[in-house]
């Protein structure tokens, strides 16, 4: 029986020394380059170097080695045509039947510090050029790029002599898949175009999660190969396993903290809401102040907070069910304490939040907009009264909050925690009505609001002054805007303008 061959280039090489001797022993010839030459000679194989195959010497630092007719003839004839067999019998190319390649590690260098140059080096050529070609020619030809799929193939082969139609049709696919992810992160590195022409989306499998927003939906989560971000590395420190809504709450929860990089600050969020919001000088204390803000939604929420859990603050948050508690740190005591409640998630985050963009998909296409990063530097007082130091401040708070509610959007504060938080409503009175009403509930000091949008009408300023509310900030921009204002005047409210929306749909 003649021998098949086996071309392998990889730098990777986990798993390749078992594959390779399986390979060698059921009569593969191996073919390799460099490294990978000497590591499978070390391990006392018989692999032949690529030259000897080309006739042609590795040039250029390796950047030609495998771009060669020898090579990618041997992979893309097709087995049943005569023409592409007569011709690669005239030309003496030998047919090449498995690939096994994995890429120079692009991926793991794009976001480093290293320069453009140093990037481009780690941009491979040849790996996908033998990856697609022998792809394409699945229907003869086994392309192996992950080492997953090693043990898969050495048993089809063990059983019947050589892989299966539909194992090689899924291992092109693989290749297909991974080649476009590939090219999408060099694309997005050497392009540095806000919106490009084409949307290229490079992300890898992180986990299949048990399902997703319901039960009767499959779900998976993806990493982006190029990016840091909160949500990319953080550490599993206790509890079960987190879910497609959980990713989504802690999301939008360490957002919400790291708005505030000069104070404590904690987070409850509820159904991608946040229900709770304070600052404070120690960890426990802003912890009470978050719980305070909302005690019977925060039953089963996520906690985010900025600083150092401790052991005090553990006990603490172990008085509430929750299903989440995340921070950039935990002490000792704390994790012990944490760690009693078997099924509490506890996340380390490591990363800063670094989203540029938002991306929603729409049926047929996907909405890409830069992310809402700003506050607006030209907030003004455009009332005859005027909000003390202390209530400007308080308005400012909510005005961090109020961008992470779902518009319309209403916050209520005292200046270090969110009391009321209306969102999601069809108008804006009602949200008014319903932040307003929750803050009441629990707190009868003075209080201020603030709107993601313009007031359309003054009803909303006419009920806040029923209710008591001493200050207001929105962005303005209303064609009736000087009835607010009016309104404002007519009660003694000082109101600010921001002149800058922050929509949350």
């Amino acid at each position: 029986m003649s021998k098949r061959r086996a071309l392998i280039s990889v730098s990777d090489k986990s798993g390749l020394t078992d594959l390779a001797t399986f390979l060698e022993a059921n009569n593969y010839e191996l073919v390799s380059t460099g490294g990978t030459f000497k590591h499978l000679s070390a391990a006392g194989l018989h692999p032949i170097q690529i030259d000897e195959v080309t006739d042609f010497p590795e040039m250029l630092d390796g950047r030609v080695k495998t771009l060669h007719p020898k090579v990618h003839g041997g992979l893309l004839a097709v087995r049943t045509n005569k023409e592409h067999m007569k011709t690669v019998q005239e030309h003496e190319i030998g047919l090449i039947d498995m690939v096994i390649v994995n890429l120079y590690p692009f991926f793991e260098n794009a976001n480093s510090d290293i320069s453009l140059d140093e990037k481009v080096e780690f941009i491979d050529i040849g790996g996908p050029s033998m990856l697609r070609s022998g792809a394409k020619n699945y229907n003869s030809v086994t392309v192996l790029t992950d080492v997953a799929d090693y043990a898969k193939v050495q048993q089809e082969i063990a059983e019947t002599g050589d892989t299966t139609l539909e194992t090689r049709k899924k291992l092109a696919g693989k290749v297909f898949n991974l080649t476009s992810a590939y090219d999408g992160a060099i694309s997005k590195m050497l392009l540095e175009e806000e919106y490009p022409q084409y949307l290229n989306a490079s992300y890898k499998k992180f986990s299949d999660l048990r399902y997703g927003e319901n039960p009767h939906q499959t779900a998976a989560y993806y990493v982006s190969t190029t990016d840091n971000g909160a949500m990319k590395d953080f550490e599993i420190l206790g509890g079960k396993e987190l879910s497609f809504n959980n990713l989504r709450d802690m999301d939008l929860c360490w957002k919400v903290v790291n708005e505030f990089k000069e104070e404590l600050a904690c987070c409850a969020v509820k159904h991608s809401t946040p229900c709770g919001v304070a600052v404070g000088t120690s960890a426990l204390e802003t912890y009470k102040k978050t719980f305070e803000c909302d005690p019977v939604s925060i039953f089963g929420g996520i906690i985010g907070m900025n600083f150092t859990v401790d052991g005090a603050t553990a006990e603490e948050l172990n008085k509430t069910f929750l299903e989440i508690v995340m921070a950039p740190d935990f002490t000792q005591d704390a994790l012990e304490i944490l760690r009693k409640k078997k099924n509490l998630r506890i996340i380390k985050i490591k990363n800063p939040v670094s989203d540029a963009q938002t991306w929603v998909k729409v049926d047929g296409g996907i909405l890409v907009q830069d992310n809402d990063n700003q506050f607006s530097d030209q907030i003004e007082t455009v009332t005859v009264f005027k909000p003390s130091e202390e209530q400007e401040k308080a308005l400012l708070f909510a005005q961090r909050v109020v961008k992470y509610v779902k518009s319309n959007a209403i916050v209520v504060s005292n200046g270090f925690q969110a009391l009321g938080i209306g969102g999601g409503q069809v108008n804006r009175i009602w949200a008014t009505q319903h932040a307003i009403e929750r803050a009441k509930e629990k707190f009868s000091g003075d209080m201020v609001l603030a709107s993601d949008a313009f007031f359309p009408f003054r009803d909303v300023v006419d009920f806040c002054a029923e209710q008591g509310i001493k200050a207001i900030i929105q962005p303005g921009g209303s064609m009736r805007d000087e009835e607010s204002i009016e309104a404002a005047n007519e009660h003694g409210i000082p109101m600010m303008f921001t002149g800058m929306r922050h929509f949350l749909h």
